[in-house]
């Protein structure tokens, strides 16, 4: 079975990932032989296949080179200036987890997937200003759930650059970044977005101002992808100057908290993406609870919506939904690739 959750998410990883997608694989192929990789995971045989341990397992791996100690495997990962050698990644793979077999164990069993990928950062500001123009240029009040280390908090202090020099957001921001978008978002786009408040909550909250906080998240990100990386690096240097605290809860308990009050004058904003599949069915019911309850008190000055980012039909692309209450209004906005970037816009009903 976990051997077969690994070949599922190393499939996903192509054509973005070849380095990912061959540790991953071989990584398969060394659990059904019963290697030294069916010990590193040891304890995470039945970990449901939402949790991703084949992910768990390659940022364990990119952990170890990044904070400098798996020099051999660290000639593969571009991400520290190396250049991959297929055929003999996982040989280099595979001493680096005989070498630190208690601490991948350690790592893996510890670390819940937490890319916080800041390219989704392009689908949430459009998203953002669909939503608010729909309900009259209402700021907002943006709530995360799942945010991790908070990146994706800051969707007005990004530059976006589109096509023909034209530049949404902040266009002296410190992450530049190139939505690679298909068509425009459904709004009037000379009007800035504006954010009342912003606030997120995570069950394990990362703190980006610190080296540890940093090198986690850095893990996470596929060694070849070095635009992404870079991108992350851009935008965990906006947060240290521009912090925010992601407030260790449950999305549920926290939700059912925000959300007691709306405040007039105010669009609230309920966000969250790639994130559902790790929160429990219990997490999921009372968290639907919670946005139902308080969008039956939802009014056209104090209105609610709810923005997502989410897979869809087997993981193979990513949809961009928003509903808004009490107006009634379900839209499927658009579709991307996981990690936000490119994106596609197309407004259609959603439900």
């Amino acid at each position: 079975m976990l051997a077969k959750l690994f070949r599922d998410i190393s499939a996903s990883c192509l054509p973005g990932s070849p380095l990912t997608h061959a540790v991953i694989s071989a990584a398969a192929d060394d659990l059904d032989a019963g290697g030294v990789t069916s010990r590193a995971m040891a304890g995470s045989e039945r970990d449901r296949p939402g949790t991703v341990p084949g992910l768990r397992f390659a940022a364990a791996l990119h952990h170890l080179v990044l904070d400098g100690r798996a020099p051999a495997l660290a000639k593969h990962y571009p991400s520290v200036g190396g250049e991959p050698n297929l055929d003999t990644l996982w040989p280099d793979a595979e001493a680096t987890v005989r070498e630190h077999e208690a601490e991948v164990r350690q790592l893996v069993r510890a670390n819940a997937v937490q890319t916080n990928e800041v390219g989704r950062s392009g689908p949430l500001y459009g998203g953002l200003l669909v939503a608010s123009e729909r309900v009259g240029g209402l700021p907002v009040r943006l709530l995360e759930v799942g945010a991790s280390g908070g990146l994706n908090l800051r969707p007005h202090k990004v530059a976006y650059r589109l096509a023909d020099g034209i530049v949404l957001g902040d266009p002296d921001s410190e992450l530049q970044l190139d939505p690679e978008w298909t068509g425009l978002p459904p709004a009037d786009l000379s009007r800035p977005l504006a954010l009342h408040s912003r606030a997120g909550c995570d069950v394990d909250p990362v703190d980006v101002t610190t080296t540890a906080g940093q090198l986690h998240l850095s893990s996470f990100v596929w060694a070849d992808m070095v635009a992404r990386m870079e991108r992350l690096r851009a935008a965990m240097r906006l947060a240290v100057a521009d912090p925010i605290q992601v407030e260790r809860a449950g999305g549920a308990d926290w939700l059912e908290r925000q959300l007691a009050e709306l405040p007039d004058g105010v669009l609230t904003v309920v966000w969250h993406s790639v994130m559902w599949q790790y929160a429990s069915p219990n997490e999921r019911e009372r968290g639907r609870a919670a946005l139902a309850e308080a969008a039956a008190r939802a009014t056209g000055n104090a209105p609610l919506a709810l923005l997502v980012y989410e897979p869809r039909r087997a993981r193979r692309h990513f949809e961009l939904l928003l509903k808004l209450w009490p107006a009634g209004l379900s839209l499927r906005l658009g579709q991307g690739m996981g990690h936000g970037l490119p994106f596609t816009w197309e407004e259609q009903p959603w439900g």
